[in-house]
């Protein structure tokens, strides 16, 4: 049995978790080691007939499948042994096992900022979102996420557009959840990497996206939350970004919006405020020094207007402008914007669809708009 049979057989055994395997093959020296302990030894040690079992009788047939997808030639799976495992998810708890990664597998040990938030953003938190990822990834940051809906997508799609980004999944490294997001996973796997710990063909299950979070969370030197509500599963991520000494950043928004409160909650338990990407920056520079040798050539990416945009709100009519100074940033019902501005409701209506289409306003859900952030 090869070292990686041997891997295998550990994670694959029931009741043997990341905690428990460090422990066997601290106390044996070796996976190999650990399977050829007597069961006495592995009893005495609090594992469960089943799991001595398993490790006795290992499932050849499982093993050599993992191996084929293994045999790809963007597949790989890392041990803790691994000099490619990153060394930060290392410094967790409770690391994985194993880690089977589809893409390049060295980015894992670059310097990363996790981004994460709601499944269902504002079109606010949509953009915000997508400038972070943007300008983090121009600097050399990796930017990582969790290939959910909404915000995590538009991170990876953001970081995509002027760098690399690596996707931490729910399910085996061959499956794509949601399945909306299929081709978002085919264009990170070659633009960066899909990493998971559960073994290939394991499809979507609740209790893995949790567990998905704390590798989020230990693979980045800080996590970002760009909208979340309370009971956001975002919350959890930064929470474990906390417990592991990691930075925690989150952006601030209207009272009024329900999916700024996690954002704020965060942020009274001690998250570092950010408004721009470049404070991101400032937060790590200690960490990312000797990272990026090219940040102070990157980091006019983080300058206002440094992207080239032109919103052209200087060359609008007057009424336009007027109507974009009664909208603000927060959404408002197009009823409030007639109120605000004296303007006929037929003008408000057509004004909007108007700015919409070049990109001024957004609409949000209830009929309401909000000034786009851009």
């Amino acid at each position: 049995m090869s070292s990686l049979d041997a891997w295998l057989t550990l994670a694959a055994a029931p009741g043997i978790g990341p905690r428990t395997s460090a422990r066997l093959v601290e106390r044996f020296g070796s996976p190999e080691g650990v399977l050829a302990a007597a069961p006495g030894a592995l009893g005495e040690l609090g594992l469960k007939p089943a799991a001595i079992d398993a490790l006795r009788r290992p499932d050849r047939t499982w093993i050599a499948s993992v191996l084929t997808w293994a045999g790809q030639p963007d597949a790989w799976i890392l041990a803790r042994e691994d000099p490619r495992y990153p060394p930060l998810l290392l410094q967790i708890a409770d690391p994985p096992t194993l880690l089977y990664v589809r893409g390049d597998p060295q980015l894992l040990a670059e310097p990363q900022v996790a981004i994460v938030g709601s499944r269902n953003p504002t079109p606010t938190g949509r953009e915000v979102t997508r400038e972070f990822a943007r300008r983090l990834a121009a600097c050399g940051l990796i930017v990582t996420s969790g290939l959910a809906a909404g915000v995590d997508g538009e991170a990876h799609a953001g970081a995509l557009e002027t760098g690399k980004t690596i996707a931490v999944l729910g399910t085996g490294p061959d499956r794509v959840y949601p399945a909306g997001h299929r081709d978002l996973a085919r264009r990170i796997a070659g633009q960066g990497a899909l990493v998971s710990e559960f073994a290939p063909g394991q499809g979507p299950l609740a209790r893995n996206f949790p567990r998905r979070n704390r590798i989020i969370a230990g693979l980045s030197l800080g996590t970002l939350v760009t909208e979340a509500a309370l009971r956001s599963g975002s919350l959890i991520t930064a929470r474990q970004a906390g417990e592991q000494g990691r930075e925690v950043f989150a952006v601030p928004g209207s009272i009024r919006n329900p999916l700024a409160r996690g954002c704020h909650a965060l942020i009274r338990d001690g998250a570092l405020l950010v408004e721009e990407a470049a404070e991101v920056l400032s937060a790590l520079q200690l960490q990312l020094r000797g990272h990026l040798a090219a940040l102070p050539s990157a980091a006019t990416a983080l300058l206002p207007g440094a992207d080239g945009a032109d919103t052209g709100v200087a060359g609008l009519d007057p009424d336009y402008r007027q109507l974009l100074a009664a909208l603000g940033f927060d959404p408002v019902a197009p009823d409030e914007l007639i109120s605000r501005t004296g303007l006929p409701a037929a003008a408000v209506s057509s004004m909007l669809l108007v700015l919409e289409l070049g990109g001024h306003v957004s609409s949000c859900p209830g009929g309401r708009y909000c000034r786009s952030r851009a």
